[in-house]
């Protein structure tokens, strides 16, 4: 049985932990893929975050005609050329992926690359199955488990008998559909929405709660729900009874809504109701550890597990499927696993999140629901994209600011945008949280640009009641 100092299972953001500084140390790194294709480097960068982004910049290029002919510029969409799309993405991104893979091979010497799935066989031992069924055992002093989550997949009659799109293989079809049904109305199901409709696919998104992003706060969800509902087929409170096959490879979708069954025929159906954690596929019972209820491997603030020598990071173990946090995750095993004896813990007071739709959303900190069950005192301040210039230049309709603060203090408790760039005009909201400066300070110690967007920043932070 080989032997190695540490074994990094996972080459997500796992893969950045390993450097020149290992160099002293005999390193294993396990590589099963992600997607059908079983891809190098993660979901983030192959199927996730990265190649999702690239579809919907130009999604809001075609979708922006449509909003021009309000400002007096009449633009006409002649054309999607789908496959010079889906090749320019991963014509780019394929490459990195097999370049990351080639690097982490044959890049530093003392670090090997298995490929193959790891499962434990005892506290610090492992079995890595590769893809032609060769099985590989082998033990590390210290194991780093950056596995990741998977698609869920729904579990009614029929859907073995079709073939049902997920985020891991919409990205590469060859044609556009006609038309399409989304299950699901969380972030990935709605910037789908968003790149198809306004790829002209006549898209319908069938939601099992009574509003999109219902973990968004209620005057989000609310808001979100009532535009995307303009502007295409959103149909709230669906059970998904099953799936059946059509002829010329249709599908039928069959859900019972407030108003009854109702069938749904469609030429795609894309399934984005969540992922599952990888830690149901690893055997960790055999080290000790429990997971879970939701597949999760519990760490605590320094990432590591309650088993000695062995920390976990990212899907596999957060509830924040990010990212952005994943990353941070692994900074910190990094220095731990470097620094034994002068641990660092992961922040994750005021973890931000967006959605890249139509329209945009982000948000940090609590929702307004939140703070109501959890009994804090809060003010509540809401501000419109179309009270200030920016705004009015835009002919904006329906988007806003909304912010929540601790009535003694100023401090920021939450800050949620509904509308274009979002994501770039709530990072002063979360510097304010993470820094520990109230909203006066944030509003009146510095410049805002006039007339641009970020005033609306400005003026739902004046407009705050505190003391």
């Amino acid at each position: 049985m080989r032997h190695f100092d540490l074994c990094v299972i996972g080459t997500g953001s796992g893969n950045s932990i390993v450097d020149e500084r290992f160099a002293d140390r005999r390193v294993a790194i396990i590589d099963a893929g992600v997607g059908p294709d079983r891809v190098f480097g993660g979901t983030c960068l192959n199927l996730g975050c990265i190649p999702t982004k690239m579809y919907v910049h130009p999604a809001d290029l075609a979708a922006g005609a449509d909003h021009a002919r309000a400002l007096g510029v009449d633009l006409r969409l002649d054309a999607v050329r789908w496959r010079d799309i889906r090749d320019r993405i991963f014509g780019r991104i394929d490459p990195i992926s097999a370049a990351g893979r080639d690097w982490r091979a044959g890049g530093l010497a003392n670090v090997e690359l298995l490929t193959g799935r790891a499962r434990f066989t005892g506290p610090r031992a492992l079995q890595v199955t590769g893809a032609d069924g060769g099985v590989q055992d082998l033990t590390a002093d210290r194991i780093v488990i950056a596995a990741g989550s998977r698609v869920r997949l729904p579990q009614v009659p029929g859907a073995d008998r079709v073939v049902l799109h997920t985020s891991e293989t919409v990205m590469r079809i060859d044609e556009l559909p006609r038309e399409m049904v989304i299950l699901g109305g969380g972030f990935v199901g709605l910037e789908f929405a968003h790149v198809f409709a306004s790829f002209g696919v006549d898209v319908t998104i069938l939601n099992r709660s009574g509003t999109l992003l219902h973990h968004e706060d209620e005057d989000v969800a609310r808001r979100v729900t009532q535009l995307v509902s303009e502007r295409g087929h959103v149909h709230l409170a669906q059970h998904l009874d099953s799936f059946a096959p059509l002829p010329g490879g249709r599908i039928r979708v069959t859900a019972t809504g407030p108003s009854g069954p109702r069938a749904y025929d469609t030429d795609l159906v894309l399934v984005a109701i969540g992922r599952i954690p990888n830690g149901d596929t690893l055997g960790v019972e055999a080290t000790g550890l429990t997971l879970t209820d939701d597949c999760r491997i519990p760490v605590d603030a320094e990432q590591r597990t309650g088993v000695e020598g062995i920390w976990a990071l990212g899907d596999v173990s957060s509830p924040y499927q990010l990212k952005h946090v994943a990353n941070a995750e692994a900074r910190t095993v990094q220095h731990n696993l470097l620094h034994p004896d002068d641990p660092v813990t992961t922040d994750h007071r005021f973890v931000p999140h967006a959605v890249f739709g139509r329209p945009q959303v982000a948000a940090v900190g609590l929702t307004e629901q939140a703070a109501r069950e959890q009994g804090i005192r809060y003010v509540t301040a809401t501000q419109d994209y179309a009270d200030v210039a920016y705004g009015w230049a835009m002919e904006d309709r329906g988007h806003f600011c909304k912010l929540l603060a601790d009535p003694a203090t100023g401090r920021l408790l939450g800050a949620h945008l509904v509308g274009p760039e979002a994501s770039v005009l709530i990072q002063p909201l979360l510097q304010a949280m993470s820094f520990d400066l109230d909203a006066r300070t944030l509003a009146r110690g510095q410049y805002w640009i006039h007339p641009a967007l970020p005033e609306v920043v400005e003026n739902a932070l004046l407009a705050l009641p505190w003391q």
